[in-house]
């Protein structure tokens, strides 16, 4: 029985349960690829079909990883698939369990509104884009937005964060970001708004067919 339930696995070295970060990444990427489609579909067609479907699959991968053990949640066993052929990044469980609570409160709550009461609302709304938000810093960045709580809440140092960020150390001079740097970037940002500006009503219009394929399936 303690080989079903648990959470995060024992490795030699490791005082404390750990999971494997990089399968963890990848099961983010996964989740957000999930429900940007389902909410994209939402807000644009104004069908809500696929995000029920998908909260129910986010809220089941959860429970499992919460109240079952990560190693069985499907996302995380694609997830490792994935990964297979990486060496593992072995990161702190005590804090990922913290985050997918958080994740398996606000899943309840989508379900409650979504699926069962079938509404939509700015609350509804909000939990979505704070899902995409903890999905994407999770899989694109690294960072896991639940875990900052975690220290907060139970007053203790998270152990084995991702890449080392729970031990104070100063940055290499590779991850010094110089003012010449900070310019570059403030002025792609001036650029993008003076495109937008600029070149908005002609990039508004409808491209054309190029080859006639539209035209020539509409005429037969």
């Amino acid at each position: 029985m303690s080989k079903v339930f648990g959470f995060g696995e024992k490795v030699e070295g490791y005082n404390i349960p750990v999971l494997n970060e990089r399968e963890v990444r990848a099961a983010a990427g996964i989740l957000f690829v999930l429900m940007f489609l389902s909410i994209l579909i939402a807000i644009l067609k104004t069908d809500f079909t696929m995000l029920k479907y998908a909260i129910i699959l986010f809220l089941t991968d959860f429970v499992v990883r919460v109240f079952v053990n990560p190693k069985f949640a499907p996302t995380l066993i694609i997830g490792r698939l994935i990964v297979r052929n990486q060496n593992p990044e072995y990161v702190g469980a005590k804090q990922k369990k913290f985050a997918w609570i958080i994740g398996v409160v606000l899943a309840v709550i989508m379900l409650v509104l979504v699926v069962i009461v079938n509404s939509y609302s700015p609350i509804s709304g909000l939990i979505c884009l704070i899902c995409l938000i903890f999905l994407l810093f999770e899989s694109a960045f690294g960072i896991c937005l639940g875990c900052k709580f975690y220290s907060l809440v139970y007053k203790e140092k998270a152990q084995y964060c991702p890449g080392e960020v729970c031990d104070i150390k100063s940055r290499h001079e590779i991850q010094k970001t110089s003012a010449t740097q900070l310019l570059i970037v403030l002025a792609f940002i001036a650029f993008t708004v003076f495109l937008v500006y600029s070149f908005n009503d002609t990039f508004s219009q409808k491209p054309s067919d190029l080859f006639g394929i539209e035209s020539a399936a509409h005429s037969n």
